[in-house]
């Protein structure tokens, strides 16, 4: 048992590369702005596409603040602080007081900017088909399943090895000796 744990070890360490590989590529071709704008096109919405992954951000995490949403999307706070206010001229998003702190505002959806989300949603599905049409079921089932435990497992801060150390030490350089 011992032996076929460490052949399992080692095979994970390019299971891993690979893995991160493919999430960096999902990752670029998920951040691409064209994407949200065939998106926002086949949606057939009237909205500037800086504005987008706000609007969804809101729908699926709100309410929520601003801080957190400018985290979740990768963002500078000041920025996407002025880009709800704009979401919020719009009628999409609307500010609330926190219940757990009532010095937060939060952004929280409004039925207007859920209705807009709703389109989304109709056209990613749409476009979601023609990606999976050659798939199988329960391909797509394991995907969904494998890609929510990992997702689940990521959120979080990475683990610390029991070491505390990485389990490979580099020489220090000689002006740190």
């Amino acid at each position: 048992m011992s032996s076929r744990k460490k052949v399992r070890n080692t095979h994970i360490g390019s299971q891993i590369r690979e893995l991160h590989g493919a999430v960096l590529d999902i990752v670029s071709a998920m951040n691409r702005p064209q994407r949200d704008e065939v998106l926002i096109k086949e949606a057939g919405i009237p909205l500037d596409r800086a504005l987008f992954p706000l609007l969804v951000g809101v729908e699926r995490a709100g309410p929520i603040g601003v801080v957190e949403l400018a985290d979740r999307v990768g963002r500078d706070y000041t920025t996407v602080s002025r880009q709800v206010a704009k979401l919020e001229s719009l009628g999409l998003v609307e500010r609330q007081e926190s219940a757990a702190d009532r010095r937060v505002r939060q952004a929280a959806i409004t039925p207007k900017g859920k209705a807009m989300t709703d389109l989304v949603d109709a056209a990613r599905e749409r476009i979601g088909r023609l990606t999976f049409k050659t798939w199988d079921p329960r391909d797509i089932d394991g995907l969904v399943r494998l890609m929510r435990k990992f997702a689940d497992a990521v959120k979080e801060d990475p683990p610390i090895p029991s070491s505390g150390k990485s389990s490979q030490q580099f020489p220090r350089p000689r002006s740190l000796r």
